[in-house]
């Protein structure tokens, strides 16, 4: 059979899924896109809650300190501890 001038069939036909191929892609390309923008929000978000965390450790540390229940050397050994 000779297609567009080819043998054997091979040519310029409509390709992958009748044509429709380029939808295909074009879903795999936002599904791809959707979960690298996910993972990168995950991952941003995480590292922002652990700053948030340690910033509101450095608050009680300083109130506990401010109220007399601990000590100064025991205040600059924890502060130091949440430096790591």
């Amino acid at each position: 059979m000779m297609w567009f001038g080819h043998p054997a069939g091979y040519g310029y036909g409509f390709g992958m899924m009748g044509g429709f191929g380029w939808i295909a892609m074009l879903m795999l390309v936002i599904v791809v896109a959707i979960v690298a923008a996910g993972l990168l929000k995950d991952l941003f978000a995480e590292r922002g809650e652990r700053v948030r965390t340690r910033q509101g450790l450095r608050d009680i540390i300083d109130q506990r300190y401010a109220r007399g229940e601990i000590d100064g050397d025991e205040y600059a050994r924890k502060r130091a501890q949440l430096e790591l």
